[in-house]
């Protein structure tokens, strides 16, 4: 075989993300920056997938050799009841955002949980025996329960304006807990405050962040908000203004959700730092 037809036959392991809307996603240039770090060869791409095709789109892609796949909004919860078998972290999120194509089946994982706790790790924000705070009771706070609990907190509370929510994962996540997890409505968290608060709401795309009280926040808390931007958010911005001693935006969650993907699928685990440092400059760039 020529050195010619040797090249034509190659081809390079297919990746993608799917979501919709899709265009405004930084996978892409993510993994490929990670491909390049790790000296993988690979090719990723952002696929936008209607509600109704979504499924049939995932196994096309699958029939046609793709190796994996990453899923965002709104599809996270389609891609659980997609995939044939499912990773403990998963199932309790009830939701998957990485797809691995192998031996004929889709297996689903969840990498959110372990990208937010890597981040915080990362910025030497302490977990063990601290009192968390989680703000929001939807698929997002539901995805990094687990990976919280595993890193021994003192307690970890859930708070939701609609509180049987915050109830319902306390009861999934009990048999985990060790009696540590507790729901309660934004107003009924009174004067206590928190060593960690996350805030795992949609409240910041929209201008607004969750009611709670000052007191809540002292000058030890660290806040986290797992949108993230060139500028602070408006709850990271209220924070910052209450006298938190750290705040913390959620693209390094973005970025180690993505690097825990990437290593799933190529056994490799890509560092992260260099990565950051130009999606940061980049989003300076576009203000």
């Amino acid at each position: 075989m020529s050195v010619f037809l040797a090249y034509t036959l190659y081809i390079m392991d297919k990746y993608l993300v799917f979501g919709n809307p899709i265009k405004q996603s930084r996978s892409p240039d993510i993994h490929r920056q990670f491909a390049d770090n790790t000296g993988q060869e690979l090719e990723y791409s952002r696929q936008l997938s209607q509600v109704s095709e979504f499924k049939s789109d995932v196994k096309k892609f699958f029939a046609e050799g793709g190796k994996g796949a990453n899923v965002t909004a709104p599809f996270k919860e389609q891609a659980l009841l997609l995939s044939d078998e499912l990773t403990d972290r998963a199932k309790l999120a009830e939701a998957v955002n990485t797809l691995s194509f192998n031996n004929g089946k889709i297996y689903g994982d969840n990498t959110d949980g372990i990208g937010l706790v890597q981040d915080l790790l990362r910025h030497s924000v302490p977990l063990k025996n601290s009192k968390i705070l989680i703000l929001g009771a939807g698929g997002a706070a539901k995805g990094v329960i687990l990976p919280i609990l595993e890193q021994a907190p003192a307690k970890v509370v859930i708070a939701n304006r609609t509180v049987s929510k915050a109830d319902k994962i306390c009861e999934q996540f009990e048999v985990f807990s060790e009696n540590k997890l507790k729901a309660c409505g934004f107003d009924e968290l009174n004067n206590e405050s928190f060593d960690v608060i996350i805030n795992a709401t949609s409240a910041s795309l929209t201008g607004q962040f969750p009611s709670i009280a000052q007191s809540n926040i002292t000058s030890q808390t660290v806040c986290y908000d797992m949108v993230y931007g060139a500028q602070l958010s408006p709850f990271l911005l209220w924070a910052k203004q209450q006298g938190a001693a750290q705040v913390i935006d959620g693209l390094g969650m973005l970025v180690g959700q993505a690097a825990e993907s990437f290593t799933i699928w190529r056994k490799v685990k890509p560092n992260i730092e260099s990565v950051l440092k130009i999606l940061r400059a980049e989003m300076a760039a576009e203000i």
